[in-house]
C-alpha cells in the first residue's frame, strides 16, 4: 500500500473532524446518485423560528453533488460554480430530513446535478441544483471514487452560527470566520458556510422570516478570511455581496435571496 503523502493526510485528518460532520447528514449510495438523511435538530433552526435553516439544505445539497461530482473529475478536486435552493413551502422544524439527488450532465469541464428535499410529512418541499468544475489547482487531488460515507460525528451543542463564528455586525452584515474545521478540500473556506454568513447578513434585516430561495455565484474562493457579507432585502428580495477581507477585500461571491411573506410557517 502506497503512503499516502503530507497534503493528503493532512485533509483526510481536517475531514474527520469538519464542522459539517456535526450538522448529522449521513449520505449513501442510491443507484446511480446518492441520498442522504438527518434528524433537524435545534441548533439548525433559524434563530426565533422553529424552521431549518435553509443555508443548513443548501449545505447538504452541496455536500451531496460534490460526492457525485468526484466520479466525473477524480482525482481533480469539484469546485461549486453556482448552487441554489428553492422552497416550496418553510422548511419542518423537527422530524427528519431526506435528500436525493442525481446526476444531470458528467462532462469533462462541467458537471450538474438537482436534488429533491422530502420531510416525514411533507413530500418534495424544496428542491436544488448545482454546477461544478475541475479545481485548477494542481496540488490539491481527490480519490477516484466516492469515498465511503462517514457517520456524522457529535451533532451540534450550540446553534449553527456560533459554532463557526458566524456574527451579524450590523443590519444587513455578517462576519465569518476562517476555521480549520471549516475548510474544503482546496484548502478555502467551504461554500456551505458562506451560504450561512449570506442568510444571517439578509435575516438581519428581515428578523422573524426565513428564506424561500437561496442562491449562490462563486467568482472565487475565500483563502485568508474573513468572508464579510453585506445584504440590501426590498420587498422580500435580497442581494448580497461575500468578500474576502483579509485579500484585500476581493469579491468572492454574489447570493440573491427571498423570504417567505407573512408570519414562519403560514402557507
Amino acid at each position: 500500500m502506497t503512503a499516502l503523502d503530507p497534503a493528503r493526510r493532512d485533509a483526510d485528518a481536517r475531514a474527520s473532524r469538519h464542522v459539517l460532520r456535526e450538522l448529522g447528514f449521513a449520505t449513501n449510495r442510491a443507484g446511480d446518485g446518492l441520498e442522504g438523511t438527518a434528524v433537524v435538530a435545534p441548533p439548525l433552526l433559524v434563530p426565533g423560528v422553529p424552521r431549518l435553516r435553509t443555508s443548513v439544505l443548501f449545505t447538504w445539497a452541496d455536500t451531496m453533488g460534490g460526492l457525485l461530482a468526484v466520479r466525473s473529475f477524480a482525482p481533480r478536486v469539484p469546485v461549486t460554480l453556482e448552487l441554489d435552493v428553492h422552497l416550496r413551502r418553510p422548511a419542518p422544524g423537527d422530524g427528519t430530513v431526506r435528500g436525493v439527488a442525481s446526476v444531470v450532465k458528467a462532462g469533462r469541464s462541467v458537471f450538474v446535478f438537482e436534488a429533491e428535499f422530502s420531510s416525514e410529512e411533507d413530500e418534495g418541499f424544496a428542491v436544488a441544483a448545482g454546477s461544478f468544475m475541475a479545481s485548477p489547482d494542481p496540488g490539491v487531488s481527490m480519490p477516484t471514487r466516492i469515498p465511503p460515507a462517514q457517520p456524522p460525528s457529535d451533532t451540534l451543542r450550540v446553534p449553527l452560527a456560533e459554532r463557526v463564528g458566524c456574527v451579524r455586525r450590523g443590519p444587513g452584515e455578517s462576519v465569518l470566520p476562517r476555521l480549520e474545521d471549516g475548510l474544503n478540500s482546496s484548502n478555502t473556506v467551504n461554500g456551505g458556510l458562506i451560504a450561512l454568513a449570506a442568510e444571517e447578513a439578509v435575516l438581519s434585516l428581515a428578523p422573524g422570516t426565513t428564506l424561500s430561495s437561496l442562491a449562490l455565484r462563486y467568482l472565487q474562493p475565500v483563502r485568508v478570511g474573513p468572508a464579510v457579507a453585506t445584504a440590501e432585502v426590498s420587498d422580500g428580495f435580497g442581494r448580497v455581496r461575500i468578500r474576502d477581507a483579509g485579500s484585500g477585500d476581493r469579491l468572492a461571491v454574489l447570493a440573491t435571496t427571498r423570504t417567505f411573506p407573512g408570519p414562519p410557517g403560514r402557507d
